[in-house]
């Protein structure tokens, strides 16, 4: 009897500890945004500024970054409740939403169609996208860049299915360029710069005429109905580094170089190809995104047909 009576002792206490440390965290979490970001934007600029942590502590939220190397496991670790806020290109919500993650859209910036591109090596015998017709081209599956070889290959005449894709996250694509294991490789910004600086890559195309390659804001549907000026307040900050650093790009390319590793002259290459401007979310824009799911879903890429304005911020919301 002694026994059980221990036993059940502890799986009470076991219990009860279960319960305050779920409650505990609970209650973190309704103190905290969760943001992640990638090595190269605005976030990151936001983050090494430090402004936000002040502007949300007067309201007794903390601030937690975490890094990703591309839009795809960032949009995962939202649609897991990992991380409240981030931002991507435009093709991972697509398969993100494709998928059920809880996304909301919430800001975009303008077009910035030539921060992508499809490189060839220097003297590769490649001289049009046409060319591409059974060669193998490394990209970012799910990835802004996507969608930019799907029309690219669409506007000169070849079908998707005539190409070999091979997925590859960035550095491992970059190191498979430069052995000659793939014919082509369809990257963004800075990783473009830097291949071009780097190894003299050409330039099949950028984004000019094809797409529009846009960056979007992204708020998990839980995190922006509980807290939508938080939502706000994040990117008022935004807003306010997009200022600086439409403003000074050589001062923004000398605060980002060492972090992610690059040359200032190569950042600023890749910064004079951004857009600048944090701006709400429109029809125009939810029109332009409704294409390029629609273009993935023609292709089988996503298993369903899918609405963006179902999960788009509405005005006022």
């Amino acid at each position: 009897m002694r026994r059980i009576i221990q036993r059940l002792i502890a799986a009470i206490v076991l219990s009860i500890g279960i319960v305050a440390a779920a409650v505990g965290t609970s209650y973190g979490q309704d103190k905290v945004v969760r943001i992640g970001y990638q090595k190269y934007g605005k976030l990151v600029l936001l983050k090494s500024k430090g402004t936000l942590e002040p502007k949300l502590a007067a309201d007794g939220y903390k601030v937690v970054w975490t890094e990703f190397p591309s839009g795809p496991p960032l949009l995962e670790a939202l649609n897991v409740g990992a991380i409240d806020f981030g931002n991507t290109g435009e093709a991972p919500p697509i398969f993100a939403q494709a998928a059920g993650a809880p996304i909301q859209y919430v800001a975009y910036e303008p077009p910035a169609p030539k921060g992508e591109a499809i490189l060839v090596p220097k003297d590769s015998p490649l001289k049009s996208v046409a060319d591409l017709k059974g060669k193998k081209v490394a990209l970012n599956k799910g990835s802004n860049v996507h969608y930019l070889l799907v029309k690219a290959l669409e506007k000169v005449g070849v079908k998707y299915s005539e190409i070999e894709p091979v997925f590859l996250a960035p550095a491992d694509a970059r190191a498979a360029f430069e052995r000659g294991a793939v014919d082509a490789w369809v990257i963004w910004g800075p990783f473009q710069a830097a291949a071009e600086a780097a190894t003299g890559a050409r330039t099949l195309t950028d984004g000019t005429g094809i797409v529009a390659n846009y960056q979007f804001y992204f708020s998990s549907k839980k995190f922006l109905e509980a807290n939508p000026k938080i939502v706000d307040a994040v990117l008022a900050e935004l807003s306010s580094v997009d200022d600086w650093a439409k403003g000074d790009i050589h001062a923004v390319a000398e605060q980002l170089a060492p972090a992610i590793g690059l040359s200032v002259p190569v950042v600023e290459v890749a910064l004079k190809r951004q857009a600048y401007g944090i701006r709400p979310i429109t029809d125009a824009v939810i029109a332009d995104q409704q294409q390029v799911a629609d273009a993935f879903f023609a292709l089988n890429l996503i298993p369903k047909s899918i609405k963006i304005s179902d999960v788009a911020r509405k005005p006022g919301s």
